[in-house]
Order: structure tokens, then sequence, then C-alpha cells
């Protein structure tokens, strides 16, 4: 391993999304400290005792080691070593940069170093195109390739935090659906389906590239997908609003999972596309049901308005009464107040208790 080391070429795999460590080698220490949770390489002296505790004695306590070793020297350097802390004084202790070198590779599932050969360049362009990439891109019908071959203002192409690897559209819609859909190729066509659509929409508003649309770009689309259910003609069949509505939902889902993809694996500075699909229309328009129909519903009515019904427990006339009330009550309730079936449930406990003027509670 190189004794010397530039932090800012290594890249935390374990944040989200992949973040470049700091440039200089305290500030990159100080990031691995409060990212691992413990001591990585601290420098102590006396002067920064006094000022990090209130008295001696609570520096004893909190770094006995420290403490024994400042008696004898005037800085002492407490550093993680193959998974302890160790103090020792400067003459004695490693370097910094040996340190910092050490947890990385302790860390090496976690950390790496960028591949500066295959970083894409800030024009979109790849450096070098890997088989993985070019089989992917295979998939990508070729009158689509040209115009999707392009990086917009939001793609992250120049940064070693982009996983994906990639610096055009066209190759990270493939890699989108190498992941997404390769199982099935019903799921690829419906995916391609409905990329096609935005990027004919895209063309129609003289927008473009993908990695270059904005949230309120996205937005018109979904505006412009509703427009024919809009105009759709309300009869009872209305097959036409139906289809409709489905291929409007189906066409927001596979945007949203395209900018999420692109997102989370850092391709995308920002997610335009976030919420698109929880304020669909389907929400928004959500008309209330009734389980029960309405010749039902009348029947009901009609059943729980006549009062000569003598169904309760008790025979006299005031138990008749109670009865009926209390029937009206939860039928009104259930129909008009959209109380839950178990709310309703009365026992015949309750009702005797309560006809001879008892509070259940005293129960």
């Amino acid at each position: 391993m190189s004794e010397t080391i530039n932090p800012a070429d290594w890249i935390d795999g374990g944040m989200t999304p992949p973040r470049r460590l700091p440039a200089g080698i305290d500030a990159a220490l100080a990031y691995l400290a409060d990212t691992l949770g413990h001591v990585v390489y601290t420098r102590w002296t006396l002067a920064m005792i006094k000022r990090r505790y209130a008295s001696l004695a609570d520096a004893k306590v909190a770094h006995p080691a420290v403490m024994r070793q400042l008696f004898d020297h005037s800085v002492v350097i407490e550093y993680w070593d193959r998974g302890r802390v160790r103090t020792a004084a400067i003459d004695d202790a490693p370097t910094s940069e040996a340190v910092l070198q050490r947890v990385l590779h302790t860390h090496r599932r976690r950390f790496k170093v960028s591949p500066e050969a295959g970083l894409p360049v800030a024009t979109g362009e790849l450096i070098r195109e890997t088989s993985r990439e070019t089989t992917a891109l295979a998939t990508v019908p070729h009158p689509l390739i040209a115009w999707l071959a392009r990086a917009g203002r939001f793609a992250n192409v120049a940064s070693a935090t982009n996983t994906l690897g990639v610096g055009d559209d066209a190759h990270a819609v493939a890699l989108f659906l190498r992941d997404r859909a390769r199982r099935s190729p019903h799921t690829l066509r419906a995916y391609w389906t409905e990329l096609r659509r935005l990027v004919s929409g895209c063309e129609a508003q003289q927008l473009g590239p993908l990695s270059d649309l904005t949230r309120h770009d996205l937005l018109a689309y979904r505006q412009a997908l509703r427009k024919p259910s809009h105009d759709a003609v309300d009869d009872d069949n209305n097959n036409n609003r139906t289809v409709a509505e489905t291929t409007q939902a189906r066409a927001l889902a596979v945007v949203a999972s395209l900018f999420r993809y692109w997102t989370e694996t850092d391709y995308l500075t920002a997610n335009p596309a976030a919420g698109l699909v929880r304020g669909g229309r389907s929400r928004t328009s959500v008309a209330p049901q009734r389980m029960l129909s309405t010749a039902l519903l009348a029947a009901c009515d009609a059943w729980v308005a006549e009062a000569t019904h003598d169904d309760g427990p008790a025979g006299t006339s005031s138990g008749r009464t109670l009865v009926v009330a209390r029937r009206r009550a939860i039928w009104a309730l259930y129909r008009y107040a959209g109380v839950r079936l178990v709310e309703l449930v009365w026992s015949d406990v309750k009702l005797a208790v309560t006809a001879l003027g008892e509070p259940y509670s005293a129960l």
C-alpha cells in the first residue's frame, strides 16, 4: 500500500447516495471517526484536555492511557489499529496517513478507491465502455439510442458516486431495464412502450434529454396524459375512460420507477419524479360506493320503520319501545355516520341492565 494517499479518491459506499471522502487527511480522519463511531486518529495535548474536560480527574476517567503518557510526553496519539484503540507518544505512533490507509483497508468492503480510468467525463461520453453496459445497451431500440445518448444538467456523470458508471441516458436506461425488467419480456415491452411515450412527449415540447427534465416538466406530462380522459364521453359503460386511466397509471408508474432508480444509483443528483404517482387522479377522485344495493337499502329502511314488531327480549310495552329505538339508532349510525360494525355490538346483558335504569358501567 502506498505511503501517500488522497482521501478524495475514496468513495464511502455505505452512504445513500455514496459520498466522496473529504480531501484533507485530518478532515477524512474526522469523517471516518464520526461515521464508524470509534476513535481513528486523535492528537492529544494537555491544552486540549483542559478545553475538553472540566477537570483532570474527568479526563483520567475518560482517557486513562492518554493521561498516563501525557505526564511524560507533550503530545500523545490515540489511534485505531487492528480493531483496538492504541495510545503512543507522537514519536512512536504511526503517521496519520498510515492510520487512514489501515482503516480504509480494514473496511474495504465499504470504502473503495474510485477507478479514475473508468469514470465518465463531463461531456457525457464514457472513457471506456464495459461489456456489461454494451450488453444492456443492446436492448435499446436503435431509433431511440441517438435521442437518449445525451446527459442533462441533473446527470451526475462526472462523479465517482455515480454507481452506474455511465455517462448518458441511453446506457442508464439500458441498465434500468436490465435490472427491473430482464425476467419478463412482457414487462420489458411494456416499459419500452411507456418510455417511448415519454420521449415522444419530450420531442413534442422540445424538451430533453430525460436527465434534463424538471419537476414542472413531469407534472406537465402527467397533465397531458389526463386530457384524453377528461374529454371522454361519460356513459354507463365508459370503457374508453377506464382504459385511459389504466394507461395513465402505468405510464406514470414507469416514469417514477425510472427516475427513482436513477436517483438511488446516484446517476441523478435529484429526483424530479418524487411524488408523481401519489398525486395521481386515482386518489383525488374516489367515488364512495355502498356494499348494499339501492333496493336492499330501501327494504332495510322500511323494516326499521315498522315499530310493531316485537322481537325484543322483554314482553312489556316499554321493552318493545326500547328495542325499536335501539334498532333505529343502530341503523342510523351504520348508514349515515360510517360507524364500524364492531362498535354496534350490543349484548342482551347491556339491554337488560339499561332497561332497569342502571348504567352498564356499574357491572
